[in-house]
């Protein structure tokens, strides 16, 4: 049985909104998840996506995204806040489209809020092996293989 999402999609910053529709935001996350979950999805500027990671994370500077995970079981409660002009950025650096960085980084923070983590290094393989995993059933290349 699939799991279900219940899905909040704000854009704060609107430049992809055409990009990002509901359906495929659901699509991209879905893929990622184990069972149920209730996941607010923020599109944020530079500005907000500094404030977020600087007041919670201490790390002064906007990132591609931030996950606030708040219940893993019965359901996964979180936030995922994603920065458009980040993500724009590396996409161009990284060769990628758009709609597969999106994918990639939502992905990636659907995991985060299910308990996976990258800071040693054998969870970080681990992690990245699923995100593999998960984007090729989605249709999209390794999100790894420009870095590798």
């Amino acid at each position: 049985m699939k799991p279900s999402l219940s899905l909040s999609l704000q854009f704060a910053d609107k430049r992809h909104r055409d990009l990002l529709p509901r359906h495929k935001v659901a699509r991209w996350l879905k893929a990622a998840l184990e069972g149920d979950a209730e996941l607010a999805v923020r599109i944020v500027d530079a500005d907000e996506g500094q404030a977020l990671n600087r007041d919670y994370r201490q790390k002064d500077y906007a990132t591609n995204v931030l996950t606030f995970d708040y219940a893993v079981e019965p359901v996964v409660m979180a936030d995922l806040i994603l920065c458009a002009p980040v993500i724009e950025r590396e996409a161009e650096e990284q060769g990628k489209t758009l709609e597969a960085h999106y994918a990639h980084m939502l992905v990636h923070g659907a995991l985060h809020a299910q308990g996976w983590d990258h800071i040693e290094e054998d969870e970080a393989q681990a992690m990245e092996a699923r995100e593999r995993e998960v984007m090729a059933a989605l249709g999209f290349a390794d999100p790894y293989g420009a870095e590798a």
